[in-house]
């Protein structure tokens, strides 16, 4: 039986995908980690961490946000989908290209895989660009990332190699 929908307060984003809600009656507040359905962002410590985290902050910091409980995931957070002010926050993720659709959501989720290629197209977000993704922390990129930075990595040691063959004249 589906959990109803929490009106709640954004009280703090710890990345792109992830924030943290004060969400009960006043006097009763409950601080609530929410995992933002259907999408994966970089981590804080890796490229384009701290843009992604911006980019949610932008939409939801201190905004009411609407959550639909999903799911918990392995860390205990609730998953959710997340309308921030009215906006779909993973809908508004993908398309500035600082998330990517999340495959184990990504079926309940079907509007989220036209955005994702349109920021693609566009240069938006980590693979859009000439920078590379790259893990810098603990955690291990998201299966996009790693795409991405290994076929940035590919073209980096083809440049590299032609370059030295030009060198070597």
């Amino acid at each position: 039986m589906p959990v109803s929908a929490l009106l709640c307060l954004v009280v703090a984003i710890s990345d792109g995908d992830t924030l943290t809600a004060r969400c009960g009656a006043p006097g009763a507040y409950q601080a609530v980690k929410v995992r933002i359905a259907a999408i994966d962002a970089p981590e804080r410590k890796q490229a384009w961490g701290l843009r992604s985290r911006q980019q949610l902050a932008q939409l939801c910091f201190r905004q009411r946000a609407t959550l639909q409980p999903l799911d918990r995931d392995a860390y205990g957070r609730m998953v959710a989908n997340v309308r921030c002010g009215g906006t779909d926050a993973a809908s508004a993720q993908v398309s500035a290209g600082m998330a990517w659709v999340y495959t184990p959501y990504a079926s309940h989720h079907p509007h989220l895989a036209p955005l994702q290629q349109q920021a693609r197209a566009s240069g938006r977000g980590p693979c859009g660009r000439s920078q590379a993704p790259a893990a810098v922390g603990l955690s291990a990129p998201a299966p996009a990332l790693n795409a991405c930075a290994t076929a940035r990595a590919a073209l980096r040691a083809v440049a590299a190699l032609s370059r030295l063959r030009g060198a070597g004249r």
